[in-house]
């Protein structure tokens, strides 16, 4: 081999530890989903079947189940499948489950069965880390992603499209009966076989135009305005792309910044996240179990209506300003070098509203930034709030 590091041969034989506990270290992370769940009354959280039954086959226990699934939460290991391999192949896995490995089907139904209380075991270890004064400084970070559901764009069905499908399945109709008529007059130049097919082809259209009508029924009655067949309750987003899009959910995340630790989620299907600063904002604060909580959050969130609400609740917001006034001159391309930059930061203190704004040179005031009060009539015209008077520092 050379001077290459070389490794040991596999057919040596070793005296290795005798127990799965010599491999897994005192500060393992395992060791803390271990004493955490232990410590749980899972029937008080609402989990199933956490007593056993006195006949019948025996089954795993709750607790070996979600300390499997937080391992795999934690490592980003969310599939049932893979979870089986690392308790067959990973020792922290086959330390924390005891040498057991479930079977996917196991796996997906103790998480089909037991999502509230899942959630239950999840508050349960806010409040621990609220206990340990983790959430001190009472301010989080609120973001949103999307997540794409198993629903395909071809089985989301909303107005515009079922409209657009409607007028594809009319024009190939006229197509094909067109087609017919030209057979009906020159019959020598349209071989028999191939009417027959066309026949059925208009057939077939016709039995996708009554489906479409009996879609467009449901899509009008919904309240959306969308009908998702394979997953009902996801929905069509938009994503950052120029005519992209996906069909699946809105999870809405707010994070403690100084130990990124998340503290509220919430999984919702709007496309948007104007309507989520106050619930989400809520949830964060009842969390930390503080009297006032700092939401900071991006320019997507800004609602007039939103930041009304928060006031007198406890949650102070920072956000960017959204630019909705439409004077932005459209003839200047949004990222060019000519348009006037200006940033317009909503903060919410104890005394009311107040507005940050910073300008660019090409707005005369080089990289400055200055503070300015928001009168209690210029700032329930323009956020929505109705108290004001502060100056921001």
């Amino acid at each position: 081999m050379g001077r290459f590091v070389e490794g040991q041969d596999r057919r040596q034989s070793w005296l290795l530890p005798s127990s799965l506990d010599d491999y897994v270290t005192a500060d393992n992370p395992v060791r803390v989903i271990e004493v955490f769940i232990d410590e749980l009354d899972l029937g008080a959280l609402g989990f199933t079947r956490f007593e056993p039954a006195a006949t019948g086959r025996p089954a795993y226990d709750p607790a070996t189940l979600l300390k499997l699934y937080l391992y795999g939460y934690l490592h980003r290991v969310p599939s049932s499948r893979r979870l089986e391999r690392e308790a067959q192949r990973n020792i922290e896995v086959m330390w924390l489950t005891g040498r057991l490995a479930p079977d996917p089907k196991s796996i997906a139904n103790f998480r089909r069965d037991n999502g509230p209380a899942i959630q239950a075991a999840c508050r349960q270890f806010v409040m621990l880390c609220r206990d340990l004064r983790l959430f001190a400084g009472a301010t989080v970070a609120l973001d949103g992603s999307k997540f794409k559901a198993v629903n395909n764009r071809d089985r989301n069905c909303t107005v515009a499209k079922v409209a657009k499908r409607l007028e594809q399945v009319e024009a190939s109709i006229a197509r094909y009966l067109a087609a017919l008529d030209r057979a009906d007059r020159e019959d020598s130049d349209v071989p028999e076989a191939r009417t027959q097919r066309i026949g059925e082809k208009i057939a077939a259209l016709r039995r996708q135009m009554a489906f479409l009508r009996e879609m467009q029924a449901q899509v009008e009655t919904a309240d959306d305005g969308q009908v998702s067949r394979t997953d009902p309750d996801a929905r069509s987003m938009a994503t950052s792309g120029r005519g992209t899009g996906i069909v699946g959910y809105n999870v809405q995340i707010a994070v403690e910044p100084e130990h990124h630790l998340v503290v509220a989620h919430e999984v919702v299907n709007e496309g948007h996240d104007r309507t989520q600063l106050v619930p989400m904002g809520d949830r964060a604060k009842q969390a930390t179990d503080a009297g006032e909580i700092t939401v900071l959050a991006d320019r997507g969130y800004y609602s007039g209506e939103e930041v009304l609400a928060c006031e007198g609740t406890g949650i102070l917001p920072a956000m960017p300003r959204a630019d909705t006034s439409g004077r932005a001159d459209p003839a200047i391309p949004r990222n060019s070098a000519a348009s006037p930059k200006r940033t317009s930061i909503l903060m919410i203190n104890r005394r009311g509203v107040s507005d940050r704004a910073t300008r660019s040179p090409a707005a005369g005031s080089a990289g400055r930034r200055r503070a300015r009060t928001a009168s209690p009539t210029r700032s329930a015209t323009r956020t929505g709030a109705a108290s004001a008077g502060s100056t921001a520092p």
